[in-house]
């Protein structure tokens, strides 16, 4: 029996409790919050006076945080990119719209507000380019992105079960940072986009944990798979107008680490939640070459903290066109 018919048989053993994970790890339509709770009200006859609050506590934040806060809402709306991704995994069925269908376009109606809501808050703030980020956010989708998954489930929930933790910490990092300059509205509102990602985190670490108890050798081959060639983060294609070939990914990430939002520590401390969390130490009924997979998985963080001790950040910051220094008074 090949190897993707024993994971499309696990994905449908999975499918029957798609229903319960979107119960406990998605909120309903009507109850979650939505970008219009948390920006001024345009029907109100305050609209301008709330805007021109909101534009006169921008002023302090600096630099390195509206490139990050930029990238961060690029990577949001790259949404389109990810949910076609999703929809093409072994066992997703979009054409007959099956339980795992059901949930990725559900995750994606949740994760479509982030991009809305940080897209509005800049576009009000009046310190950015809106139209050069808009160039560079239709780039992102146009250019796709290959973070190396193929169609595989057990790759694909690895990586997105790093990935949303990840993107908790970044926008739970820009939230302290913005309550630290007095933008309280803007921290309300990465908190909130954080709590989200942190649920999203917890959901497809469980279908991962799930695999485990099923098909745990080949669940921790490809946990060795993903790790081994590191997680490539969506915006990794991330290129300004004019580009064809671009840093800005790599600068970008620069700020992040410099202002400390998401850092090479951090890395390493989500691979190491990771293992704990789906406590691999104990697994049992593995093949020879699952058991290698395990032995350099459980080695792997302290290596890789080793390597980003030694991690050099370069003193001056890209200047980029989405942030123009003129605007950053």
């Amino acid at each position: 029996m090949s190897i993707k018919y024993i994971r499309l048989e696990v994905m449908q053993f999975l499918e029957k409790n798609v229903d319960s994970f979107v119960d406990q790890f998605l909120i309903p339509v009507e109850k979650i919050w939505q970008p219009s709770d948390l920006l001024p009200n345009s029907e109100n006859e305050n609209f301008f006076e709330e805007v021109k609050e909101l534009r006169e506590i921008a002023k302090d934040l600096p630099y390195d945080f509206w490139v990050v806060l930029v990238g961060d809402t690029i990577t949001e709306e790259a949404l389109p990119t990810y949910e076609s991704w999703l929809m093409e995994v072994e066992g997703v069925d979009n054409e007959g719209r099956n339980g795992w269908s059901k949930w990725v376009r559900q995750w994606t109606g949740e994760e479509n507000r982030h991009g809305d809501l940080l897209n509005k808050y800049l576009y009000l703030s009046g310190r950015v380019n809106m139209r050069e980020i808009e160039m560079t956010t239709q780039h992102l989708i146009n250019d796709g992105f290959d973070i190396g998954t193929g169609k595989d489930p057990y790759k694909n929930f690895v990586y997105t079960s790093f990935q949303e933790l990840a993107t908790y910490v970044s926008h739970n990092r820009v939230s302290q940072i913005a309550k630290e300059y007095g933008d309280k509205k803007l921290a309300k509102i990465c908190k909130l986009i954080a709590g989200d990602e942190m649920r999203h985190h917890h959901a497809y670490s469980e279908f991962v944990t799930q695999i485990f108890k099923v098909d745990p050798s080949e669940m921790m081959l490809a946990f060795q798979y993903m790790m081994k060639q590191k997680i490539i983060m969506p915006a990794h294609f991330l290129r300004e107008s004019g580009e064809k070939i671009s840093t800005a990914f790599e600068e970008f990430s620069n700020s992040a680490q410099k202002i400390g939002v998401y850092t090479a520590s951090d890395y390493v401390d989500i691979m190491q939640k990771l293992i704990d969390k789906w406590d691999i130490s104990k697994i049992s009924n593995l093949t020879d070459e699952a058991e290698k997979a395990r032995d350099y998985l459980m080695k792997l963080p302290a290596r890789m903290a080793k390597v980003s001790e030694r991690l050099v950040l370069p003193e001056q910051t890209k200047i980029f066109k989405w942030v123009e220094p003129a605007l950053i008074r």
